[in-house]
């Protein structure tokens, strides 16, 4: 039984608990399976199939704890077919959640709430992931699920409504989007606790029987404002080279690995672009990517946009189908040994195919897509022509309603 957290009773599973693995794709003799429904071998963890739900906020939490809503949202995607899902951006520290709805794993308590959502996973035969961050100087939000108000006007939760607008961290004071709050440079021994934030997150994550854990180094929060040049101007051992501007990721990427098991994939999250003169470049993700093999790092999400408010790119907006394949496909051909998966407006699933047939990805990651239309898995199998299992609960609709002549 777990126990009860939010003030929910405790919820008690059936024992034992049935694995059923659903939406496996079944082998026909002399046919080929798609790629998208292959397995994918990360370490010690084997994915069912080529598609992960891409982490996205809910911003529906009280004081970092998952409830009912994450709950059954992402359990959904276990039971539709979802290889990977991958819990929203969870904080490592309480201010360095985006706004004051989003999770946190800062305490041993949250993650009560994540060993339940894994077991129930595992039924289904679908692996769990946890995107672990720190928002830096896009920190500290009223959250924009909890008061809709804040919806069409963002603005930062003063202390007396859960924030904490006196203690926003950024590598370097640069101006950034006017709704931001006011941060102050990160120091020393700043750093040094969310290097550390990081590792005990790890840890906790390990012991809720999660799966993978991806870093987030993406869309402007701290580890992404550590390695731009257009918001890092700090002149000591985490500023000025690439060398230095990296420092902060390879040692979070090193402290995780002394608390994640070696059995485990660890994936990061990059902009692999800020989309602005001066800034972070493809190039530099690929020489990061070489980089990052040497830590433990197994695989790199690429996305992009997101550090500075006038790039021309922005990964809130739908842009062509795919604007971040050309990034994956970089690291593919020029990093040795690296995964890469992709997100970003990626809605066929023959395009999905096509993009790991070309070896352009080894993972597609699916976010507003998935949003629209959980049911995308057993659609996707439909139209590359895969026949695959489903829940015994599901299967009186297997077959499509009849037609009206």
């Amino acid at each position: 039984m777990i126990s009860s957290f939010n003030g929910l009773p405790p919820f008690q599973a059936p024992e034992p608990i049935q694995v059923v693995s659903t939406f496996n794709a079944v082998k026909q003799d002399g046919v080929a399976l798609p790629l998208l429904f292959t397995p994918l071998k990360l370490r010690e963890v084997t994915l069912k199939n080529r598609v992960a739900l891409s982490p996205m906020c809910m911003y529906s939490c009280v004081d970092g704890m998952i409830n009912m809503w994450q709950i059954a949202h992402l359990s959904q995607y276990a039971i539709q077919g979802v290889g990977l899902i991958i819990i929203e951006a969870t904080s490592i520290t309480p201010n360095g959640r985006i706004s004051t709805g989003c999770s946190g794993i800062w305490s041993d308590e949250q993650a009560v709430s994540l060993k339940q959502l894994a077991d129930f996973c595992h039924t289904q035969g679908a692996k769990l992931g946890i995107q672990l961050i720190h928002a830096g100087r896009k920190a500290g939000y009223y959250s924009p699920t909890l008061d809709k108000s804040k919806q069409l006007h963002p603005s930062i939760a003063p202390e007396e409504h859960g924030g904490w607008p006196n203690n926003i961290i950024a590598p370097s004071i640069v101006p950034g989007w006017p709704t931001d709050g006011q941060s102050r440079e990160a120091t020393l021994d700043d750093i040094a606790q969310v290097v550390a934030a990081f590792g005990a997150a790890a840890g906790r994550s390990h012991k809720a029987g999660l799966d993978v854990i991806e870093i987030h180094g993406a869309h402007g929060y701290l580890i992404n404002q550590f390695l731009s040049p257009l918001t890092n101007k700090r002149t000591d051992r985490y500023g000025g080279s690439f060398e230095n501007r990296s420092r902060l990721l390879i040692e979070v990427c090193q402290e995780v690995r002394k608390h994640w098991p070696e059995g485990k994939p660890v994936f990061v999250r990059l902009s692999c672009s800020d989309w602005a003169e001066g800034g972070w470049t493809s190039d530099d993700t690929v020489q990061l990517a070489k980089t990052l093999v040497n830590f433990g790092v197994d695989l790199i999400d690429c996305s992009s946009g997101g550090n500075v408010p006038h790039a021309s790119v922005s990964p809130l907006h739908s842009h062509d189908a795919g604007w971040n394949v050309p990034f994956s496909e970089a690291i593919a051909k020029n990093a040795s040994g690296m995964h890469t998966g992709v997100v970003g407006g990626i809605s066929d699933p023959h395009h999905a195919e096509s993009i790991l047939q070309e070896g352009k990805a080894d993972l597609i990651l699916l976010g507003r897509e998935l949003l629209r239309n959980p049911i995308w898995v057993g659609q996707a199998a439909q139209a590359l022509g895969v026949t695959v299992d489903m829940p015994t609960q599901y299967r009186r609709g297997a077959k499509p309603a009849p037609t009206k002549n």
